[in-house]
């Protein structure tokens, strides 16, 4: 009657709201360094088969469709976007931006424990010890360690990451660290911990390190920053085709609604 309708626009309301929230987050984040956005993937559920297709009919041949109801949608997951942002010149020289693929190592304190995470943020800065760490709410420590000296006067890192230092008095450079990158075989299935950070998973598949510019992974670019690659105009679209396929549904549920009303209100005579 109009029973399965209310159930089926309701999973259509569901996965709308998840939707709206995954783009509001998008949105929300369009001026944090390095971001990276997120899509919503739905797939339709199950079908509920009143006649198969090809079933066969009086004259014993099969029919050339069946009647299957479908029962709503669902979210099936939301899947990362990797793309490259445009870049910002700072000037600022630890200011670092990978142009290619590749992500940043870094000490963090994930489920109560420090563990090694991932980040395209290059916002770095220097802590009380001296060493490189990233400008996020906990000042997580470039990996492997980096420290410049207290007299550094100037400060250079290369496209292949190679860490130089001027110090006070001196007309050469030495060097001081190397950085190295990270990438995956599948960058999507990483996990967002918060804090411009990735973690590892088994989607992601373990990371393959090495030096900027070699094996695949791209070059450093100093004084530079990866702005968000969220396009507002494309999520400002988004958000109104989400909230208009909300309208939508609730609208067969106010339809279905009437039906039963009107099947309730039958008199018999």
């Amino acid at each position: 009657m109009g029973i399965q309708a209310l159930y089926t626009a309701a999973t259509g309301m569901q996965a709308l709201d998840f939707k709206l929230n995954v783009v509001a987050n998008n949105l929300a984040n369009i001026e944090t360094v390095a971001f990276k956005k997120s899509r919503v993937n739905f797939e339709d559920i199950f079908y509920q088969a009143l006649e198969e297709p090809g079933k066969r009919n009086a004259l014993d041949a099969p029919t050339p469709t069946g009647k299957l109801v479908g029962l709503g949608v669902q979210v099936s997951g939301t899947q990362l976007d990797f793309r490259q942002g445009s870049f910002d010149i700072t000037s600022q020289a630890l200011d670092l931006a990978i142009q290619g693929d590749g992500l940043f190592q870094v000490q963090a304190i994930l489920d109560g424990q420090e563990q090694i995470a991932y980040t395209r943020a290059g916002n770095f800065t220097l802590n009380a010890l001296g060493e490189i760490v990233l400008a996020n709410s906990v000042g997580s420590r470039l990996e492997p360690v980096i420290t410049i000296p207290q007299d550094a006067v100037e400060i250079v890192v290369n496209q292949q990451g190679l860490v130089q230092v001027r110090t006070q008095g001196s007309a050469q450079f030495s060097d001081v660290g190397q950085i190295q990158l990270a990438r995956f075989i599948n960058s999507a299935g990483l996990k967002q911990v918060g804090r411009n950070l990735f973690q590892e998973t088994e989607a992601s598949g373990p990371p393959i390190l090495g030096n900027p510019t070699q094996d695949g992974l791209g070059e450093i670019q100093q004084g530079q920053l990866e702005l968000s690659n969220v396009d507002p105009v494309r999520e400002l679209v988004e958000l109104i085709r989400t909230q208009r396929s909300f309208e939508l549904n609730s609208q067969s549920i106010q339809s279905s609604d009437q039906v039963l009303q009107t099947i309730n209100n039958l008199r018999r005579f």
